[in-house]
């Protein structure tokens, strides 16, 4: 297994994709936009990169298996499968709102060994490998050290997906939002992970991710020393699309907040 071959062929894929991505920003019509279902929006352009990215690897790798948000649902694959989101951000995207990003995972044997996230709008490519640590545009990082909730500054996702969980999750978000420096949104799951990963921020929570949200920025914190688990404080967060994390200081704190309201509900 050659790790740093996979990891380039993500990287170049990420980067045809963003590449792409950028290039259409702004040029979407009515017709070029469809609803799954309410508040989840696909364009055009997300099938299209999800094309670019899974044409890309399959010409190296033809045999590997394939979970991604558009198209393709490999769910037995028990070698490599890749785990892709080709556009992570998209009603961001559709209104021109400056921030979205491909987010791509290599799975081997049902365990996550490289995440790459690019932002093609800042160029910023995040990568990180199983024991090998996590980079910037090639440098390593690392998460903040932030002890304190009172000092950190946490992010979130708001669940349109689930809006049955809205009223627990706005009293999760006062219990919080009252401990903590501030809190943001952005609109990007993945961009949040990273974000984590390299200290932008200290936290972040979101309820009823996908795993394409999820899979590249869980193994980059991980491999930038920090924590993610799910609201049950286990390591079933692809499953249950429930997450907390975190540099250790602070996830263990959002973590005993998250579990105060949604005990006994933390499952889709």
């Amino acid at each position: 297994m050659k790790i740093n071959d996979f990891l380039n062929t993500a990287i170049e894929s990420a980067i045809l994709a963003g590449d792409f991505v950028k290039s259409k920003l702004g040029t979407l019509s009515v017709s070029d936009i469809g609803q799954k279902q309410a508040s989840d929006f696909v364009t055009k352009v997300d099938t299209e990169s999800e094309k670019i990215i899974i044409n890309a690897i399959r010409k190296k790798y033809p045999s590997h298996a394939f979970y991604t948000e558009e198209s393709i649902k490999d769910r037995n694959s028990n070698l490599y499968r890749w785990i892709i989101d080709p556009l992570d951000g998209t009603t961001n995207y559709i209104h021109r709102y400056p921030v979205f990003s491909i987010s791509i995972a290599l799975e081997y044997k049902r365990e996550i060994i490289i995440g790459v996230i690019y932002d093609p709008l800042r160029e910023e490519l995040f990568t990180g490998i199983k024991n090998k640590g996590s980079f910037l545009n090639g440098k390593p990082i690392k998460v903040s050290k932030t002890q304190n909730l009172k000092y950190s500054l946490i992010t979130t996702g708001f669940p349109f997906r689930h809006k049955q969980f809205i009223n627990d999750y706005l009293r999760l978000f006062r219990n919080i939002f009252v401990k903590v420096s501030d809190l943001r949104r952005a609109g990007s799951a993945a961009i949040d992970l990273a974000y984590v990963a390299c200290g932008r921020c200290d936290g972040f929570f979101e309820i009823g991710l996908s795993p394409w949200d999820i899979a590249a920025g869980a193994l980059i914190i991980k491999e930038a020393a920090g924590l993610i688990t799910g609201f049950d404080g286990k390591n079933d967060f692809l499953f249950s699309g429930n997450i907390v994390a975190g540099n250790p200081y602070v996830q263990r704190q959002l973590l005993r907040e998250i579990r105060k309201i949604f005990a006994g509900i933390i499952n889709k």
